[in-house]
């Protein structure tokens, strides 16, 4: 059996790359081979040799250890990392593929190995500057290196021929050297263009906070100044319909002048907007949507949207002036799923906003603005509505005839802890509450109800606590009517706030994973399961000696609110070893659960902050 599986898995390793590199991959040029094998992070042993003759450059792909490769893809670009040029491939080796325009990208044919490549690059008619080329070359399915740069080569209108080719003569090489990398460096780090020159030769700021180190923003935005023209680069992923950046006076939504790309569609527009605050947020585009600006690139690749506009130092947007040379703004990056003719639509992608003011000439990173009144807010409802009222609601309702004769504060014990945690809950809701608001000073702008039931909530679960304090003495004719109004507030709060918890994984600035409606999923499977169960050990325990346990306390409620069935305040009811066993593992469950969600909350998003902790400690070492 061993030996055809070896058999297979080898053919499987031949044939990877069978037609060349697909378009899915014109930005990053990264294979994406078993399911996400990563690049190697140490020096290529191949090279890029170029020669200009004739009008053209003559390239050659080669090792310089003699070492074949069996997959390559070749591009050329401008300083600014702008797609340029046409290949003209030679013999059957290689065709071109259509990344930018016709014939700018070459990749190869089959996945035998090969040892070089020669190619003829055409840069555009009358084009003056530098080109610089990049390769992905595949030494073979597991191994490859990503964005191999050849040297600046400098063109003109009527370029030089260079003299002789600079390609040497190599001793091929029959016994592939073993590469092994230099440290354990991160190897996940993905050539993209885009972010070629951050905080050296450009500004860049994206989201979420901290994604242009890593290069895996869901938008981004780049600023090169030269001279009086300031070039405004914009990028976002997640198949956005639109990408912005918006110059502000603070890090709130709200008469900021924006620069929208927006798809048109197969093609990519460019406009100025203006957004309005609360209570009306939005954008909408000025009435001359090309006031300043002029769009110099755009593409959409697979769910890649890109675009690249130039706009005036000076502009006067809604009788305000936009001096970008001597003035300092807050930069907002933002991308939606939705546009309209006039607008764009909510920036449910992603949004994020810098902590300060700065200069657009200034390529120093930049900051995010903090989201820890957010990331509060969504712990402390956790904690609350996973966690300590989950467990005050099951003390109530199966542990009022345990520790029968115990007591904390001069209150029976259960009852204690009750109002313990329901204290807690209350506290942590109406703050929660508050910092929200404090936070965005408005009413949240998603069109989600997350904020409509997570009022609801609050405002039930403040007035439980005082209808407590003044409930009725038992025996009295109103303590029936509290009992089933407190009952039901309880349940109802808890029921709403479990919703408004799932609602929250769909919110943009909450920036949870999807897989946290699993984890509430299985809550709120664990919590119904334990009620079944105790609710099940009280019928058995009333049968055994035909005294009740309040495992259902809807019977009582028309009573005094104590357990009245349960005569003898001597001894626990029957099987109370069991419901404390139960009990226990139901704290050490909601516990888990409760401090599980305050992490992925508070370290969201959870894979950027992953990410980064990782690298920290691979550096580190």
């Amino acid at each position: 059996m061993l030996t055809p599986l070896l058999f297979l898995l080898s053919l499987t390793c031949i044939n990877a790359l069978p037609q060349g590199a697909p378009t899915k991959v014109c930005q990053t040029m990264r294979p994406f081979h078993g399911g996400g094998i990563p690049p190697q992070n140490d020096k290529s042993p191949y090279s890029i040799y170029m020669r200009r003759a004739d009008g053209s450059v003559h390239i050659t792909l080669i090792s310089d250890l003699g070492i074949p490769f069996q997959g390559f893809m070749l591009q050329g670009r401008t300083p600014s990392r702008e797609l340029l040029g046409v290949f003209q491939p030679k013999g059957n080796d290689a065709h071109t593929i259509d990344c930018g325009q016709s014939g700018d990208t070459l990749t190869h044919n089959e996945a035998n190995n090969k040892e070089m490549i020669e190619v003829d690059w055409q840069p555009p008619l009358d084009y003056e500057g530098q080109v610089v080329f990049n390769c992905t070359f595949a030494q073979n399915y597991q191994t490859f290196w990503v964005g191999v740069e050849s040297p600046p080569l400098k063109l003109g209108k009527r370029f030089a021929d260079d003299p002789i080719s600079n390609v040497p003569n190599r001793r091929k090489s029959t016994t592939p050297p073993n590469f092994v990398q230099e440290s354990a460096k991160e190897a996940e780090i993905v050539f993209d263009p885009f972010y070629e020159g951050c905080a050296v030769t450009k500004l860049c700021f994206g989201a979420p906070a901290n994604c242009i180190n890593s290069k895996n923003c869901k938008a981004a935005v780049a600023v090169t100044v030269s001279g009086e023209k300031y070039e405004f680069e914009m990028k976002a992923t997640n198949n956005a319909a639109w990408v912005g950046v918006g110059l502000s006076e603070d890090e709130k939504m709200g008469d900021d002048s924006i620069i929208e790309c927006a798809k048109k569609g197969s093609s990519v527009g460019a406009h100025m907007s203006w957004t309005s605050g609360s209570p009306n947020f939005g954008a909408a585009r000025l009435n001359n949507p090309q006031l300043g600006i002029r769009l110099l690139n755009g593409s959409i690749i697979n769910d890649v949207l890109y675009c690249k506009v130039m706009r005036d130092v000076r502009t006067k947007v809604r009788d305000r002036i936009f001096d970008l040379a001597n003035n300092k703004y807050h930069i907002l990056v933002a991308a939606g799923s939705s546009v309209t003719p006039r607008s764009v639509g909510f920036h449910d992608v992603v949004f994020l906003a810098s902590a300060n003011k700065q200069a657009l000439s200034d390529v120093s990173a930049v900051e995010a603005a903090s989201k820890l009144l957010i990331r509060l807010h969504g712990s402390f409802m956790l904690a609350a509505w996973i966690g300590t009222v989950s467990i005050g609601i099951l003390l109530a309702r199966y542990y009022r005839n345990t520790w029968v004769g115990s007591s904390l504060c001069g209150k029976d014990l259960w009852f204690a802890w009750h109002r313990m945690f329901m204290v807690l809950t209350w506290a942590l809701t109406i703050t929660g509450f508050v910092l929200i608001f404090v936070e965005l000073k408005a009413w949240s702008a998603e069109q989600n109800p997350h904020a409509i039931l997570g009022t609801i909530t609050t405002i039930i679960c403040f007035f439980q606590p005082i209808g407590a304090y003044f409930r009725p003495h038992p025996g009295t004719s109103r303590r029936p009517i509290f009992n089933w109004l407190h009952w039901l507030g309880g349940n109802v709060a808890h029921i709403v706030a479990i919703v408004t918890i799932f609602f929250a994984v769909k919110l943009t600035k909450a920036e949870l994973p999807d897989f946290v409606d699993w984890i509430l999923v299985a809550y709120v499977a664990f919590h119904v399961i334990i009620h079944l169960i105790l609710s099940v050990m009280g019928c058995i325990s009333e049968k055994s000696s035909e005294r009740r346990v309040t495992s259902f306390p809807m019977k009582d409620l028309g009573g005094s609110g104590r357990s009245s069935a349960y005569a003898d305040r001597s001894a626990d009811a029957p099987y109370s070893g069991f419901r404390k066993f139960i009990l226990g593992i139901y704290i050490v469950v909601i516990i888990a659960i409760t401090v599980a969600l305050i992490v992925i909350t508070a370290l969201a998003p959870i894979e950027q902050s992953w990410n980064d902790l990782r690298n920290s400690m691979k550096n580190a070492k």
